[in-house]
């Protein structure tokens, strides 16, 4: 920011953001675009004074922004732990499904969903104490939290979850690479 000075009368929405972001939630440009259009026109003097005041504000291009704690309290690991899961079994049993990862905002969760990933993935799920009933009190965390909304009868993911998306997609490649490197170190010893 070229200017130190900020105007906070220019900063309309500052309080609501700031609520918004400080109590873990993220914002999606396609949940509430009024506030999003806010942070685009003044993104620069919002990411410098709330990083005056020690938060780290990321704005993602896909639509979404969040502060950025590396830390977390466990509370919010282990809520992040089970929407984690949750996304990770949702996501396997959708590309085994024949359904794009990165179209996952068009995928409809409904009951009978949750209800196929549950048989699918019971003892994973089981093994962290997750029960059918319990993914839906996931996925009502993950409305809280800006992850998801909730539509009728069922609930449609947000851009934030690009998020665990990238993780997931970042550790299947780094798996990959792993097994290409093992493959290759087998192949040098059985010369």
């Amino acid at each position: 920011m070229q200017n130190s000075k900020i105007d906070l009368n220019e900063l309309a929405h500052l309080t609501e953001l700031f609520h918004l972001f400080s109590s873990g939630r993220h914002l999606n440009r396609s949940a509430d675009a009024a506030l999003w259009h806010e942070l685009e026109l003044q993104a620069e003097q919002y990411q410098y004074l709330f990083a005056n005041l020690g938060f780290d504000l990321r704005i993602d291009g896909r639509g979404f922004a969040w502060f950025h704690d590396e830390e977390g309290n466990q509370n919010i690991n282990k809520q992040s732990r089970h929407l984690a899961l949750l996304l990770m079994v949702l996501f396997d049993h959708q590309a085994d499904s024949g359904r794009s990862l990165g179209q996952f905002y068009q995928w409809t969760i409904d009951n009978t969903l949750l209800d196929d990933i549950y048989g699918k993935h019971q003892g994973l799920l089981d093994a962290e104490e997750l029960d059918r009933d319990a993914l839906a009190k996931i996925l009502d965390n993950a409305v809280r939290k800006g992850f998801a909304v909730q539509e009728n009868n069922h609930w449609r993911l947000l851009p934030s979850v690009y998020r665990y998306l990238d993780h997931f997609q970042a550790i299947t490649e780094h798996a990959s690479e792993s097994d290409i490197a093992a493959t290759a170190y087998e192949e040098d010893e059985s010369c």
